[in-house]
Order: C-alpha cells, then structure tokens, then sequence
C-alpha cells in the first residue's frame, strides 16, 4: 500500500461468497462478493453516509471460487472479514503490497476515526495473544517482546500510515452468499490499539494480500490448496447493485483465451509482487521505460493498496508528452486542485489512446482511457499515473481494473485475463 490522493473514488464493499469443496482434506479454495458501497446490502449505503461522501468512483476486484471480501474506498478496495466470536465484521484495505492483516481494537489510545465499533478482543472466546517467543512474531520484522511476555508489532506504510499494537490468534469466519459460514482458526493477525495516517472512517484496518508469511494468501494457502489467488476489479461507475469477487485456491487461477502472464521477480523483501515493465506503448508509439535502454528486472510492483500508477520522473515525462501529442484537446491549466496532474475537460471519458503495457516474457496488456483516466470531479478527467522520485515504480489498481488478475505465488507467475468484471 502506497498512499496516494487521487480526489474521491466510490467504494466497493466485498460480501463473502464461501463455496469450500473438500479434496483430500484440503478445501480447493472459497470465494466472496464485492458489494459497492450504494448496494443494498453494504453496511455503508444510507443516506447520509452518501451525503457526506458524495458520489465517489470506484475501482475494485471480484471473488471468484475460493475468495475473501474486499472493497475499494477512495481507491481503496476494502474486503470485509468476520473475527472472533461471536463474529464481528471488519471492512480493511485489501492489500495486495503488504502483509499484515490487522484492525483497530480497543481500548485504542491513539486511532483514527471509524464509523463502525472497534474489535473488542474481551469479548471473543476465541482470541489470544500471540507470545513473543513465537515464529511469527519474529516473521513480522518488528515484534518486540512485552512486560506481559506478548507480542508487540510496529508495522508502518509508504504513505506514513501506521500501526502498533498486539499480534494475536483469531477465528475468521466467511459466510457465503448462501448463508453458509466457514472458519479458519489460529489465523495470525494484528490488534491495533494505536493507528495512525490517512485512513477515513470506512477503513478498519488492512487485509494484507502480499507474499510474506502473515499475509492472508499464505495463511490460508495450506487450508485452500495452495498460495494462490485471483481478483478482477470494479471500473468507475459501474452499477452499485453488481458485486464482484476475488478468490482463494487451486481453483481461482485464470485460463482460456487472451491469458497473457509474465514472471514473479523474486526479491529479499517477500512482500510485493515485483513485476518487469520493458515501457509503454500510446498507441503505436513505444515509450522505453528507461531512456538508456536498460531495464532492471523487478522494477515495479503490483499493488491494489495504490490507486494511480507511480513510475519514474523520466519514464513519466516522456509517456506524458506522447499521451499529449495524441490527444487533440488541451490540458487543463492553472487549476490548484488539479495540482500537476494531466487533465482534460470532458463530458465523458476520452476516447483514446490505448496504452499498451510491455510486461518482460511478452504479456502486452492494452488498456482503455476507462483504466488511464480517472474522473476527480464531474467533466473533468485525468491521466492515472504519477510521477516519483524513485527508479521503480507501483502498478495500481486504476490500471488493474477490467482484468482478470492472478497471482500463483508458487510458480512465481502473475496472470492477466481482459474481463468485464461486472459481468463475473
């Protein structure tokens, strides 16, 4: 997760569809809805919860068999899970470039504000806290030990969020569309009392989706067969009432035609999915992503955590110039709310140019101005990648959106299927 403003996105709330087949002792996998927030049946659909947040755009996956819920809130998606016991519903960030799954917990000393009640740990039969001498409080990197022999976390994020608080076992419950409930016990997670950054009072804390050991995806691989998982996220202003899902197991891998996948990088840090991006077509022009001709293997991440793409101040400057010499309209000037953004006045999306996205191992993946170009505000639309100072870069979700997307963290391969995911 790497926090970005990119002005006001709708928010998707994830229902947990839950279809567990057992083979061999193992389940092949479980899948969960997206619900948007003005869906009937988000917990966050009255009316003035609308009338505070306006009419926000979303981006955001979808569950496929074997899946857990997740829903995008201001870009973010956030995936409802049910801890404790009796269960209690938590709606977090899904993450795919972090790993820790945590919420706010009380008493919380130092939390920002939620709508909905914090986890209470007292309450639930099920809860311990986690000793410091455990494997896992040494996998987290900074699990420091207690006066009370527990586990204390420190866990903080590129957009300066941050968290600290009690590493602990719980019961997590997903309950399919059927009414059916399944629970996974002992999964690792974090009880924070004391959060901070910009989350808003939707966010309950951070469903972390990347590759380390505490992520969700590798606590529930052994329990679904296997570290893999899918999603196909919502595009703006798709219709409130269509969910959509993402999925855990053997069998949420993509397949069939337009399949294209390109190699995991394997690094020390085991949390993001590094991915090789070779450069950017617009239209038939080829933009190098370096102008030296070298690329580094593993130069950017995949990440639902962030909404825009981020690529380097080079690399973005030359895409920018040839996104304007393709565009015959002129960019939005002298608007401080805009900041530096490039943006174009507009009834609706533009209707081009398609951007082709060079992935090493040949996956070209085309997208639309629908995943190249956001809506901050009404007849306004803007170009969803930014610059940093940085030599790599993150591969947002803006671009994620309308495509099949999975992950085999076993094979070391990511996989990317065009899909109208309102119609998954």
């Amino acid at each position: 997760m790497a926090a970005a403003d990119f002005g006001a996105v709708t928010i998707l709330f994830v229902l947990i569809a839950c279809h567990l087949a057992a083979s061999a002792g193992v389940n092949s996998g479980f899948s969960a809805n997206l619900v948007h927030r003005d869906s009937p049946n988000s917990p966050f659909s009255s009316k003035s919860f609308n009338k505070a947040f306006g009419r926000r755009r979303s981006m955001r996956p979808v569950f496929y068999p074997n899946s857990a819920q997740v829903r995008p809130d201001k870009g973010q998606y956030l995936m409802k899970l049910s801890i404790g016991n009796p269960p209690f519903d938590v709606y977090g960030i899904a993450d795919t470039g972090s790993d820790l799954v945590w919420t706010q917990c009380v008493p919380c000393h130092g939390c920002y504000k939620q709508i909905n009640p914090k986890f209470d740990p007292e309450k639930s039969s099920t809860y311990s806290d986690l000793p410091c001498d455990a494997q896992e409080c040494h996998a987290i990197g900074t699990g420091t030990c207690s006066p009370q022999h527990t586990c204390n976390y420190t866990y903080g994020y590129g957009g300066a969020e941050l968290t600290q608080g009690v590493l602990a076992k719980e019961t997590i419950t997903i309950t399919s569309t059927s009414g059916e409930a399944t629970s996974l016990k002992d999964i690792v997670f974090g009880c924070g009392h004391n959060n901070t950054g910009t989350f808003n009072e939707n966010e309950m804390g951070i469903v972390g989706l990347g590759g380390g050991p505490l992520s969700l995806v590798s606590q529930l691989g052994p329990l679904v067969g296997g570290k893999k998982f899918s999603f196909c996220l919502m595009p703006f202003h798709t219709d409130p009432s269509v969910e959509s899902k993402i999925s855990f197991g053997e069998a949420s891998l993509v397949s069939g035609e337009g399949v294209v996948s390109t190699p995991l990088v394997s690094k020390e840090d085991k949390t993001p999915y590094f991915v090789t991006v070779e450069g950017i077509s617009v239209g038939d022009k080829l933009v190098p992503f370096s102008s030296s001709g070298n690329v580094s293997k593993g130069n950017m991440f995949m990440d639902t955590g962030t909404p825009p793409t981020l690529i380097p101040q080079d690399f973005y400057d030359r895409l920018v110039a040839e996104v304007k010499i393709q565009i015959p309209m002129t960019p939005v000037e002298n608007d401080p709310s805009l900041g530096f953004q490039l943006c174009y006045k507009s009834k609706t999306n533009l209707k081009g140019p398609i951007l082709t996205v060079h992935f090493r191992g040949g996956a070209d993946v085309r997208l639309l101005p629908k995943q190249t170009f956001i809506p901050p505000r009404e007849e306004v639309f803007c170009f969803a990648m930014q610059n940093v100072t940085s030599d790599g870069g993150i591969y947002g979700n803006f671009a994620q959106s309308d495509f099949f997307i999975s992950y085999d963290l076993e094979s070391s391969v990511v996989f990317f299927k065009p899909t109208d995911c309102t119609k998954e």
